[in-house]
């Protein structure tokens, strides 16, 4: 017997992203429905590669008692309408937006990292999925940390626009091929262009220079590993279409060689590690596109601290940093605590 799954906002990049994934881990799922607003209805989206379409329904209307958990790519507004509604009627909300990270009595999950903490859903019946680039980083760092307690971790981004839903990736198709017929190629979603181009800019600023990406990457590190770990960002947009990478400078109170992380890294759950020391022995983001793992590579030894290494980290933002992470807390829910039957 299997359980009644609701994904909300099944028609933007991420809720279809949520779709294929129940369907490539073959959720034990025994009835799916996807729900969108109101423009939206109507819309057919196929079912993994099963060829079996599912009509999107109008969140408004939808009644989600008897359901048993709803996978939300909403945005926070709508979820601050709908969550409580879902949740307050039996059904567990997964929810991708920011809106209940940080909220005590809402716990913030990577499950191959803090599993244990899912125990506490039930005061709000409300799971929160970390940002894309929280965790990815976190997945790499927990067996690390586990080996010689990390003390600070020094972070740059480089992520992919589909990190800013479609528009951005509209955005960077756009501009390339107008810059390429001598069109202008004026930003919209961004800043200032993105093609050819970085920006050292995500979210909105906040008084100390620091922006809010960069905030979320503090705290939820800290909420979802450690809070005595110091955490700094610098978070940047880079003109990839999928994919975010990270170089990690990591301290450590402990000892820890470049060589002793690697074979910890090898054995980590969730990471693949592909750490050549030659020409192309490294991941790039295009190659992790579609793609469960997060890469790691280009271990090394920090020798301007005391105990510290450096590191590549590379991961599909809407896989890992966002749909393939909620299935894996609804996974981990399943098994720990909807268990049909039971």
């Amino acid at each position: 017997m299997g359980y009644r799954v609701v994904v909300a906002g099944a028609t933007g990049n991420v809720g279809r992203e949520m779709v294929n994934i129940l369907a490539d881990r073959e959720f034990p799922a025994d009835e799916i429905a996807l729900l969108a607003s109101s423009r939206s209805v109507g819309e057919q989206v196929e079912y993994g590669d099963s060829g079996k379409m599912l009509k999107v329904q109008n969140i408004e209307h939808f009644d989600p008692a008897g359901w048993d958990i709803a996978l939300f790519a909403i945005g926070s507004e709508a979820t601050k309408v709908y969550a409580p509604r879902f949740a307050a009627a039996g059904c567990t909300v997964i929810d991708n937006s920011s809106l209940y990270r940080m909220d005590p009595d809402v716990p913030l999950i990577v499950p191959e990292v803090n599993p244990e903490a899912i125990d506490g859903y039930r005061a709000r019946n409300i799971i929160a999925n970390p940002n894309c680039s929280t965790a990815q980083m976190v997945v790499a760092l927990k067996p690390l940390h586990d080996a010689a307690k990390i003390t600070r971790v020094v972070v740059s981004t480089y992520q992919s626009v589909s990190g800013a839903g479609k528009q951005g990736m509209d955005e960077l198709f756009e501009q390339s091929r107008n810059i390429f017929v001598g069109d202008p190629a004026e930003p919209k979603k961004f800043t200032k262009q993105i093609a050819f181009n970085v920006i050292p800019h995500i979210d909105s600023f906040l008084e100390d220079g620091s922006t809010k990406e960069e905030w979320k990457m503090v705290v939820e590190t800290k909420k979802i590993l450690d809070p005595k770990i110091k955490v700094t960002a610098t978070c940047v947009r880079v003109p990839v279409f999928v994919g975010h990478s990270e170089a990690i400078n990591i301290e450590f109170e402990n000892e820890l060689s470049a060589e002793d992380a690697q074979k910890i890294l090898r054995e980590a759950p969730g990471i693949m590690l592909v750490d050549k020391r030659e020409d192309g022995g490294y991941v790039t983001p295009i190659e992790c596109v579609g793609e469960y793992a997060t890469y790691v590579s280009r271990v090394r030894d920090d020798s301007t601290v005391d105990n510290g290494i450096a590191l590549w980290c590379v991961s599909d933002n809407l896989r890992k940093g966002a749909a393939l992470n909620a299935v894996q807390i609804a996974e981990l829910l399943g098994r720990r605590h909807l268990q049909k039957g039971d």
